[in-house]
């Protein structure tokens, strides 16, 4: 079992803290840090939050919400081999192109760290502020996965569709990860189960209040892979995780078929952020499966 920390990005008062949390992350054995994303939180909104009973994010629109990239940059100029996710990018709202760009030179200034996890969104204040359309969002998604895979190979990008219109470019440089770096997708409602099967190279599980939810999610996830052809073996399984249960918790996880377990800082204890990832460090990471 992986283990990986979020969100390094969210609710830290400083630089230092991110880069302080992180290294103490990868000291303790974390495989990975992973960011959130919103561009911004509305003072007030209709749209639900698919998470939790209240249907509202726990954030403030005062918390302090670092961009993915530039936050996971910084954790990869101090840091040495730990993993850095995005625990979602909100695809279906950014330019493909610009996504493609930051997320083959993060791979390439990292050394191939980058793990690119991809959502389809739920705020519609917020693609409304992006000036993008919050409808069909599902279907732009799918096509700018595929889109920004050309830019990825390196070769001369071809791609018009419904969406995207681009033709005789290259953009270099591309990912050191090959073919491209691994796309992790978000969600457990919806398409997210095909969408994953046909694009995706990992699934990021949202938080369940039971983990035995997952067992009938992955089961349903391999009967996808099964109708469109896709090896399951193929897609890692990520699921965010409260550390509920501790080690035997994570252990069945494992047995479930889950590859790697993202834990909120929030819910690791009580106290300092630091003791409590050190903590966790001893009494789960260095003794699960």
């Amino acid at each position: 079992m992986k283990f990986g920390l979020v969100p390094i990005n969210i609710g830290m008062r400083s630089s230092r803290t991110i880069v302080g949390l992180s290294q103490l992350a990868e000291d303790c054995g974390f495989e990975s840090v992973w960011t959130a994303e919103h561009v911004m939180v509305p003072v007030d909104y209709t749209s639900k939050y698919p998470y939790n009973d209240r249907g509202k994010m726990d954030a403030e629109p005062e918390t302090n919400m670092v961009d993915p990239i530039v936050a996971l940059s910084l954790v990869a100029g101090a840091t040495k081999s730990i993993k850095l996710g995005t625990g979602v990018n909100i695809l279906p709202q950014a330019s493909p192109l610009l996504m493609a760009k930051q997320a083959a030179s993060l791979d390439f200034v990292s050394g191939g760290r980058l793990l690119l996890g991809l959502g389809i969104g739920w705020l519609k204040e917020e693609f409304i502020a992006m000036d993008t359309p919050f409808e069909r969002r599902g279907a732009r998604f799918d096509d700018y996965v595929v889109a920004m895979k050309k830019v990825w190979s390196g070769e001369v990008v071809e791609h018009k569709s419904e969406f995207v219109h681009w033709t005789g470019f290259k953009s270099y440089p591309v990912p050191v990860q090959q073919p491209h770096m691994p796309v992790i997708i978000g969600g457990n409602a919806g398409r997210v189960f095909e969408r994953v099967a046909k694009h995706g190279d990992g699934w990021y599980a949202p938080p369940l209040k039971d983990p035995e939810e997952l067992a009938p999610r992955i089961e349903a996830l391999r009967k996808t892979c099964e109708e469109v052809g896709r090896d399951f073996n193929d897609i890692e399984i990520s699921a965010m995780w409260d550390a509920r249960g501790g080690l035997d918790a994570a252990n069945r996880m494992a047995e479930m078929g889950v590859s790697r377990l993202v834990a909120p800082i929030n819910t690791l204890g009580q106290g300092r952020a630091s003791d409590s990832i050190k903590e966790f460090g001893d009494q789960v990471i260095s003794k699960a499966q």
